[in-house]
């Protein structure tokens, strides 16, 4: 049987069955957690600003999740599509009573929460590119299998969203670089525990965070993503807002969540906004 996507069926493609809400809900919707509510919709535009949109009048661990999204959107207002049911699309809304000069570790510090689940849950090698990318290997290939956007919700909101793709074939790749789990060899492609495992790990992250003010030492935030981050240690090409390109070594991620980009003319740059391509080293 070959599947069928959009055919308005909730089985239309039996090797993407739905998300099993009520399963989910018992799971993770327990007393003194963090999770307060875990709705899933058939299709919306964006989770993320589905969620933003309510964000006054919900509690802090609000979780939306869309089967697809038509207008999901990425880092530098890039588009991110994908067939209904092929890959996890959801947000959480957050409330850190964090000093603001640290709220940019939450899309950090969500990077490391999934790359921890996915790799205890999928079995997956996973990696973390700076800023907020989700890196697994195709055929010893770095690829991009999922991403991270962190959004102001109001006066104390913030809104997370991830996406992944799960089940995602070669055919069905928006561009030559992406990947998914399941072309990474993952042990499994069942969503739910897969959903259950990155939002029982974001909790845990995200507790200990809160809980040392948003420091990112104390919390061992910052250890832990720089362990997990492919860029340090490479040679990079920062590109910058104005135009302007920085071409030199990461090596370190401040205090700020700043990637430190180190010149070949010995000075160092914190690049804190643009888009950072990893380069092949010279031979």
């Amino acid at each position: 049987m070959t599947p069928t996507h959009g055919s308005g069926s909730r089985w239309s493609d039996l090797e993407r069955p739905p998300l099993n809400a009520a399963a989910l809900r018992r799971g993770l919707l327990v007393p003194g957690g963090l999770w307060t509510s875990l709705d899933i919709v058939t299709a919306t535009g964006s989770t993320n600003s589905d969620l933003a949109a309510r964000a006054g009048s919900s509690p802090e661990g609000a979780v939306l999740v869309a089967e697809e999204q038509t207008a999901g959107r990425g880092r530098l207002d890039r588009v991110w599509s994908a067939p209904p049911r092929s890959g996890l699309f959801f947000s959480v809304l957050l409330k850190p009573r964090v000093p603001a000069r640290r709220l940019a570790w939450l899309p950090l510090l969500t990077g490391v929460a999934a790359a921890a689940g996915l790799t205890r849950a999928a079995g997956v090698d996973m990696s973390l590119k700076w800023p907020n990318d989700l890196l697994v290997k195709v055929a010893g290939e770095e690829r991009k299998a999922g991403g991270i956007l962190a959004e102001r919700a109001g006066e104390e909101g913030v809104v997370v969203g991830v996406g992944l793709n799960v089940t995602l074939r070669a055919d069905e790749l928006p561009v030559p670089t992406a990947g998914s789990l399941a072309l990474a060899d993952s042990v499994s492609t069942d969503r739910d525990p897969l959903l259950r495992a990155v939002l029982r790990s974001l909790e845990h992250w995200y507790g200990k965070w809160t809980a040392a003010d948003g420091d990112p030492d104390a919390s061992g935030v910052r250890e832990a993503y720089e362990a997990g981050c492919a860029t340090l240690g490479r040679r990079v090409r920062a590109e910058l807002p104005g135009d302007r390109a920085l071409v030199g070594e990461a090596v370190a991620v401040d205090s700020g969540g700043h990637l430190v980009v180190a010149a070949p003319d010995g000075g160092r740059e914190a690049v804190g906004a643009g888009d950072i391509v990893h380069l092949r080293p010279v031979a």
